[in-house]
Parts: C-alpha cells; structure tokens; sequence
C-alpha cells in the first residue's frame, strides 16, 4: 500500500505549488482524504484546544460515558454491537450562527478557544475548497457558492472521545459510513490511534501526526464533482489503551443549498447523480447513515422531476 498523502500547505505559495497541487488532485481522486502540515493554524491554539478538550472530557462526560456502558452491558458483550458505537459525543455548531454559549458545561476559556480554532477552520476550508476548484477547472468560488444557500453554509463541529474499550473486537469507536457533507476538517489526537479509511477493499490506518489536520471529502463534493471525487468510507476501531481525541469540523452546504453536478464536469450528459435540496439528503441520511451511500443518492435519481433541469452558473 502507497503512503498515505501528506500535503505540506507551505509550498502552495512557492516553486513547488504546481507539484503540491498535483498531490492534492491525486488524494481528492484516490484517497477521498489527506493530512495536512503547515496549516497556518497556530500550533499553541491547537494545543489549548487539545488541553480543554481532554479536561472537559474527563471533568464533565467520563462519568456519564461509564454510566452508559453500565446500563447498556457492553463491557460483558459475547458477540459484536451494531447498533451502537463507542464514543462520548458532544456538537457545536459555527454557521450560520453559533451556539457555543448555549452549550452547558464548557468554561469561558474552552468556549474562546472553539470559538478561535473555527473561524481559523473556516477560513481553511474555504482556501481549500477554491484549491479543489482550481483542480477541477471551475470558476473561483464555485464551491463556496453551491454551498450557500440562502443563508450561507453551515458549518459545525462534533467533539469526540474514544475512551479505552475491554472489547475492541466486539464494539466499534466509530462504525463505517461516509461523511454525508461537504469538506470535513479532522484535529485528532497524535498519540492514540484507531480512525481508517476504505481503500481498494481494505482497511488502512489514518496515521497521527502532531499539529496535523486530516481533511476527508464528504457525499455533497461526490455530487458537484459528478464522481471526480469520492467520498470514502472510514470508521473508527476502539483501543484497549488510552482515550483517542477527535475534533472534526463540517463545512457544509447550507440546508436549502440546492446540490448538483457542475455543468463543465457532465461529459456527453453523462450526469451520473442526482439534483436535491441539501436538508432532504440529511433527512435521508440521519436513517441510513452506516448503510452504503448508493442507495442515497438513487432515491434522489427517483425524485428529480419535481426539481427541474440543472441551470449552469
């Protein structure tokens, strides 16, 4: 297995911006992820956020985390859980208004520091996605503007932790699935392992890497591009030692966002998926979330005719 693509967003500006770019094109076609060093976000600010993110964990949901496996027996599992996954959760929500101060539990500091980390996410997704564009050959700000919607994109982030697991064999930290949205921005603890990712019929490991961001594709660029690109499937596998730290970020269209494919990327009409409003695909999506994502996008093939023909930009 080839390694796994690491783009070094330093030479994007420089003498190896043509090279970087390719590089960038061959994970988008090939791997449906990559990581990324030199983001430009402040490597203090990611620690802070690493810091609260594991105080928060262990002074406010631990707890909670250790009740839960109790009332659901799963420490005492005999044969593998698919309905559950072993994981201590929590949301924050960015665009298009946040409510970071509604959220109970987090103190000001950890609620400044989130709120610091995504503007400086959103600003990167956005770099990243007119690098996409460029790839693609579409206009700057292609996009950025299928996502808009009326109200701009939405963008949020769900906080994670996967606290060591007595049956890693039996419990998945994540089941697999693909990521129903936009561009996907991964802060992940560098020390415990466990996220993979689907590739070519097997299971490869995400590698930690200090000060890294993974980026991962989700259904809605799979769409744009027409197949171009493709959202991956990925999971997370439980540990027995150590609790692995996970912050992904979503940018993703806004929900009455209308998705399809760009019209320069249809060749001989060739449209190979559907048109729809983005809310309806997460509707859809909330159910069948750890299903195959064909399916999805064919229920939507189905119900076209109530959207019209796609309009070029």
């Amino acid at each position: 297995m080839e390694n796994f693509p690491v783009i070094n967003l330093d030479n994007i500006n420089g003498e190896e911006r043509k090279a970087t770019m390719e590089k960038i094109k061959d994970a988008c076609e090939n791997w449906g992820f990559f990581e990324l060093v030199n983001h430009g976000i402040p490597h203090d600010l990611m620690d802070t956020v690493e810091r609260l993110t594991k105080e928060h964990y262990r002074k406010c949901m631990e707890q909670r985390f250790k009740e839960l496996v109790a009332n659901k027996g799963l420490e005492a599992v005999q044969t593998e859980v698919k309905d559950m996954d072993w994981e201590s959760t929590f949301h924050l929500r960015h665009l298009p208004e946040s409510n970071i101060s509604e959220v109970p539990d987090l103190t000001d500091e950890y609620r400044k520091s989130m709120k610091e980390f995504a503007l400086k996410l959103e600003k990167l997704a956005e770099e990243l996605l007119d690098l996409l564009c460029e790839n693609l050959g579409l206009e700057k700000g292609y996009l950025k503007k299928a996502f808009y919607g009326s109200k701009g994109p939405t963008f949020g982030t769900k906080v994670a932790n996967y606290p060591p697991c007595p049956k890693p064999d039996l419990v998945k930290g994540l089941r697999a699935h693909t990521d129903a949205g936009g561009i996907i921005l991964l802060f992940q603890d560098d020390k415990v392992s466990g996220l993979q990712l689907l590739k070519d019929g097997k299971w490869v490991d995400v590698p930690p890497m200090h000060h890294s961001i993974v980026i991962n594709l989700g259904d809605q660029l799979e769409v744009i591009t027409n197949g171009k690109y493709k959202s991956v499937e990925h999971r997370v596998i439980a540990q027995n030692d150590g609790t692995r730290m996970s912050v992904a970020s979503f940018y993703n269209p806004g929900s009455d966002a209308v998705i399809y494919p760009a019209p320069t990327l249809i060749e001989e009409n060739n449209q190979v998926y559907p048109k729809f409003v983005f809310e309806d695909y997460m509707n859809l999506y909330s159910r069948l979330k750890f299903q195959a994502k064909e399916p999805r996008f064919e229920a939507f093939k189905e119900s076209n005719v109530n959207l019209g023909p796609i309009a070029t930009v």
